[in-house]
């Protein structure tokens, strides 16, 4: 444990507290201006929510795999855009620095990730690059002692608000026609770098999402993350075992709320002269979701366990995935049965839930790639027993 038991079980309470008392009074105001209100914003930075995973020498908190996925369990259980908007910090817009960038990029950007000063904002997908995030078009041609960015980004979580963006461009490389792919650290404000529209979503209403454009995006060598062309795909794909498990772990949290308010609502919701949680039938979703739920938050504790460990975990992560994402869309679906007529009302969380977690099991990996991850390197194990 990266903490005492007796130091990580006050900060475990205190953002149980902090979810059940700030956040969940609320839900109703994000998704109606789809804005994180800024004492929210503040009382965030205040209880170090930003710097979870960055290591203390940088002024976070550094906690291992198993203390993060822990509080991750707590932050799922309100609406995702809060997570969303310090899950960056914690995830794909700081591992990528922490595991390759030099020490001066550490010591300049990880203290104002850390205290929130500054949002992460993690910039590889585009129109034609998604899953296949090979193909990726953006370029970085060498101008004398620096790289000029032209491409345009999508659907980058935290866009809007971001400070720096890892953006992840084509180079030029010798021994590849095609080029390498490079990361780079941009800082917003950047001449040539834009931020497009909002995206209109269909839920996560709070999580801001735009395009992010480069045009003629000039930046010193220096920005390249590690100071080393080409190494930026072997970077994007170090971050998401950490990155999949921390999303794994929110999913079943979003599960548990969904539980827990279908089972209140099956115990007062009345028919036949009786609690519809009396009848076998909705106990039967109850059990259904109840034991997924449960499965689920034990392979990401267990897989968390192992992580911290310095085990490969790669394999399992994705099973993570996969599972708790598919798992919290029939939890979700179960809840909004359960609730009849009223699930499908907005003034009940259980249909804004039911939008919001749709996403978990498109980004951080789509179901499929995990099903091809999973797969393909069952197949390389076996051979490698041959």
């Amino acid at each position: 444990m990266a903490l005492d038991t007796e130091t990580f079980d006050l900060l475990k309470s205190t953002l149980q507290r902090f979810v059940r008392e700030r956040l969940v009074p609320r839900e109703d105001e994000v998704a109606e201006t789809n804005t994180i209100p800024e004492d929210i914003r503040a009382e965030m930075r205040e209880l170090g929510l930003f710097g979870l995973s960055i290591p203390e020498e940088f002024g976070g908190l550094g906690l291992d795999m198993e203390e993060e996925v822990n509080l991750a369990f707590e932050l799922g259980r309100t609406s995702p855009a809060f997570r969303s908007l310090l899950g960056t910090n914690n995830g794909i817009g700081s591992q990528g620095l922490i595991m390759d960038g030099t020490e001066a990029q550490k010591q300049h950007y990880l203290p104002k990730l850390a205290s929130g000063e500054m949002i992460a904002s993690f910039a590889l997908t585009e129109a034609e690059a998604g899953s296949d995030a090979r193909s990726l078009r953006t370029s970085a041609k060498r101008d004398g002692d620096g790289f000029i960015l032209n491409g345009t980004k999508r659907y980058i979580t935290n866009a809007p608000h971001a400070g720096l963006f890892t953006v992840f461009a084509r180079t030029e490389d010798p021994d590849n026609p095609e080029g390498s792919i490079t990361a780079f650290l941009v800082e917003a404000g950047t001449p040539g770098l834009s931020i497009g529209s909002v995206d209109k979503k269909m839920g996560q209403q709070g999580s801001l999402t735009s395009d992010v454009v480069f045009e003629d995006c000039r930046v010193p060598a220096s920005a390249v993350l590690g100071e080393k062309t080409g190494q930026g795909f072997r970077t994007a794909m170090k971050v998401l075992d950490r990155g999949r498990l921390h999303i794994s772990a929110v999913c079943v949290g979003a599960a548990e709320r969904l539980i827990a308010d279908s089972l209140d609502y099956a115990m007062e919701r009345k028919q036949f002269g009786q609690p519809i949680a009396e009848f076998q039938l909705v106990q039967a979703m109850l059990a259904d979701s109840r034991a997924e739920a449960f499965a689920a938050r034990c392979m990401v504790l267990e897989t968390a366990r192992a992580k911290d460990r310095a085990e490969v975990v790669t394999t399992d992560a994705a099973c993570c995935k996969m599972y708790a994402s598919e798992m919290v869309g029939r939890v979700a679906d179960r809840a909004v049965q359960i609730h009849g007529g009223a699930g499908y009302m907005s003034e009940y969380a259980i249909e804004r839930f039911y939008r919001d977690v749709r996403l978990f099991r498109i980004y951080e990996g789509t179901t499929q790639i995990q099903q091809l991850v999973i797969a393909r390197n069952m197949i390389k194990q076996r051979k490698s027993e041959l």
